[in-house]
């Protein structure tokens, strides 16, 4: 396991390059292909390619395909292992992109593998694994609803959250906005007066904006980065904000959708336009994902160590699936920390024992 990862992590795989996420998706479909699985690549030209691997039992079964979630696109951009290499000390493994989630996509192929030499396979299994996740799953969405409408459950290879290794039964969906305001420039020491500020009337949207948090709901409304003007003696003719929005349910969404196009300019000579929406819905805490997560429960402790579960505010492919009604549970993957940061590591003690974890949920 550790000789894939270090090869897998060693093939640097930003989103953004694709010539370089198909290296990564080449090296796996070989893996792929070696452990007996059936490759269909799905071409892409602005993004790397998407890999899909089907793993089928030796006797034959009329069981729905369980679907293993993953993505080979990372945050980190070619040359980062100059100044983050692979690293093992103190019980930790790091490099570029270990824990999201490269080591994920080793586990699964592991466990696949165990299943298969012990003939203990016993319902088809497909691999579906992404090149665009971390920059929103543009190009990926429409074939992982397509192909999770086919299968039973889904288990997404994110990873665990926090170093307990919590698998994740609930996620909050994302929203992505931006408002540009448009105001009428002017000299400000000359005429002051003719000019109408786009960046004083975005001060004022930012402040209704941010009411729109309700923790006791799960809302956050975040206007996280903001812009506008062109000089201080010059009353700014547009500025403009860019907003995060995570919700818990997704009957949040129109209402909160509808207060931002519902916005409305305190300064008459300005005007406002929002654009953008909700990118991936929350993944809701149903009783399907509940009764994964007990019977992974009870194969954790089978295998001696306890398992918990946790909801958290990012989001993930398991989004869209849970979103379709599909059981899904997510965090599957390694655990450790660090992830979109330059300590990010696994836990190397965990690695076994999760990813016997992970066979034992595909029997």
């Amino acid at each position: 396991m550790l000789r894939r990862l270090s090869e897998l992590v060693h093939i640097e795989s930003p989103s953004g390059d694709k010539a370089a996420v198909d290296r990564a998706v080449a090296s796996v479909a070989s893996w792929c292909e070696a452990a007996s699985g059936r490759v269909r690549l799905h071409r892409q030209r602005e993004f790397g390619n998407l890999l899909e691997a089907s793993f089928r039992p030796r006797r034959s079964s009329s069981s729905k395909p369980i679907l293993l979630l993953g993505h080979l696109d990372t945050v980190w951009e070619i040359g980062t292992l100059r100044n983050m290499p692979w690293r093992e000390e103190k019980g930790q493994i790091g490099g570029p992109g270990i824990l999201d989630m490269k080591a994920g996509v080793v586990m699964a192929l592991t466990a696949l593998q165990i299943l298969q030499e012990h003939n203990a396979l016993s319902r088809p299994v497909i691999l579906l694994l992404h090149s665009d996740e971390e920059v929103g799953s543009h190009v990926s969405r429409p074939l992982t609803e397509k192909i999770a409408c086919r299968c039973e459950a889904v288990y997404v290879l994110e990873p665990a959250q926090g170093d307990q290794g919590a698998y994740k039964t609930a996620r909050k969906g994302i929203g992505n906005y931006r408002l540009d305001v448009n105001g009428i420039a002017s000299h400000s020491g000359v005429d002051f007066s003719a000019g109408h500020s786009a960046v004083l009337e975005l001060a004022r949207q930012i402040e209704r904006i941010a009411a729109l948090t309700d923790p006791k709901r799960g809302i956050t409304v975040n206007p996280g980065v903001i812009g506008g003007g062109t000089r201080s003696n010059v009353v700014a003719a547009h500025a403009w904000v860019d907003i995060d929005v995570r919700i818990a349910r997704a009957g949040d969404a129109p209402r909160i959708d509808r207060a931002l196009r519902r916005l409305r300019p305190v300064d008459r000579n300005c005007s406002l336009h929002i654009s953008g929406g909700l990118n991936r819905p929350p993944m809701e805490r149903t009783r399907g994902t509940v009764a994964l997560f007990r019977r992974a429960q009870h194969f954790a402790a089978a295998l001696g160590f306890s398992l918990e579960e946790a909801a958290t505010g990012g989001g993930s492919d398991g989004n869209f699936t849970a979103a379709l009604g599909i059981p899904t549970l997510d965090g599957m993957g390694a655990v450790g920390a660090g992830a979109h940061a330059a300590h990010e590591h696994i836990l190397a003690a965990s690695l076994i024992p999760r990813t016997a974890l992970l066979a034992a949920m595909l029997l």
